[in-house]
């Protein structure tokens, strides 16, 4: 038993239905979340990591596989009887009662006494910073605040596991981000493991310890967010975190030799033979001037303008496309031309060998 983890699922299958008709929403995953870590799963619809989140919560039992909690075996084991609560997207709060009477709720049906429901109760509105608002009805909030009702209701049990089902889906952006940085707040003040649901990129990115990427049923890749975004393990991770461009090519001596003609340097290639594939961030392309050595002569296709940044869109000798993303200068773009003929170079260690 290694004592830094707080979550722990072996090989766990989920499949629903029964014979040739079975889906398999969780197809052997196995991880490990450690104490006081905030861990999210990130992936699209359908791809497993809410079922996963309701295997952790008791709500769904494995087809074959364990959960453990402290390393002990929790997976028969019915939701009230596990240190783990659970934010839902819908908040689920109590419209009749009052943001104390909602954040005091779990610990009145533990027969908590009441003293001890006082006192916690005031902790968790100062820590969700609702203080004043304590004798208003929930219906009375904004999204943002409801969703710190919501937040300090589950949190004031003090379960060892905080389990968050994209609770902030449904808050309009610039909440969404105020959000973000709240959640994060709270849990490195609270120490309670977090384990996040979202199919958001950007909200794992700012907010994760660690990241696991999950496609069809399967963990595709965990790390912290850094590694997962500069070190993808294949071409779906590339895809999903931010966006990559891909060039085909050649494993040779000294490097990748691409589908245009040209050699470059490939983190990943030592050791490979044969066809690969290329990962390359659009903001680690720089533009040069066309005709300077070493650099991949390109064209200029088109070019969008998105406010801080300019997405330039190139084509390499043999069509290939390629994106750079680059700083939007306080002039204008009056340099990015259709048609023009420019270079481009990938930053050192910016292109990377995927796995298949």
């Amino acid at each position: 038993m290694n004592k830094d983890v707080a979550v722990e699922v072996r090989n766990a299958v989920k499949a629903f239905g029964q014979g040739d008709s079975a889906v398999r929403a969780l197809d052997d995953v196995s991880v490990n979340i450690r104490k006081g870590e905030f861990f999210t799963l990130l992936g699209p619809s359908g791809c497993g990591k809410t079922t996963l989140l309701r295997l952790i919560a008791g709500f769904e039992t494995p087809t074959s596989g364990e959960i453990l909690l402290d390393g002990k075996d929790i997976t028969r084991d019915p939701p009230n009887r596990r240190p783990v609560n659970t934010v839902f997207q819908s908040y689920a709060l109590f419209p009749h009662l009052t943001v104390a009477q909602n954040i005091g709720f779990g610990l009145e049906m533990q027969g908590r006494p009441k003293a001890e429901i006082a006192d916690v109760t005031a902790n968790m509105l100062a820590l969700v910073q609702l203080g004043p608002m304590a004798q208003r009805k929930t219906s009375q909030l904004s999204g943002g605040q409801q969703q710190r009702v919501a937040l300090a209701r589950a949190l004031a049990p003090r379960p060892k596991v905080l389990l968050l089902d994209e609770p902030l889906s449904a808050l309009d952006l610039k909440l969404r981000k105020e959000m973000q940085i709240e959640l994060k707040r709270l849990q490195l003040e609270t120490g309670i493991t977090f384990i996040f649901v979202t199919h958001d990129q950007e909200e794992a990115l700012t907010m994760s310890d660690r990241i696991g990427v999950m496609s069809a049923g399967k963990i595709q890749q965990i790390g912290a967010p850094r590694d997962i975004y500069t070190r993808p393990v294949n071409r779906f991770v590339a895809s999903f975190i931010g966006e990559s461009n891909f060039l085909s090519g050649a494993v040779e001596t000294g490097g990748v030799r691409l589908s245009c003609g040209d050699l470059v340097d490939a983190a990943g290639s030592e050791g490979r033979s044969g066809k690969v594939t290329l990962a390359v961030r659009p903001e680690q392309v720089r533009l040069t001037r066309a005709g300077e050595p070493g650099a991949l002569p390109a064209t200029i296709t088109d070019w969008v303008y998105f406010g801080t940044d300019t997405h330039c869109h190139l084509a390499l000798s043999d069509g290939t496309e390629v994106v750079a993303r680059l700083q939007s200068p306080a002039t204008g773009d009056a340099g990015l031309e259709k048609g023009k003929a420019v270079a481009l170079r990938f930053a050192p260690g910016a292109a990377q060998v995927l796995g298949d």
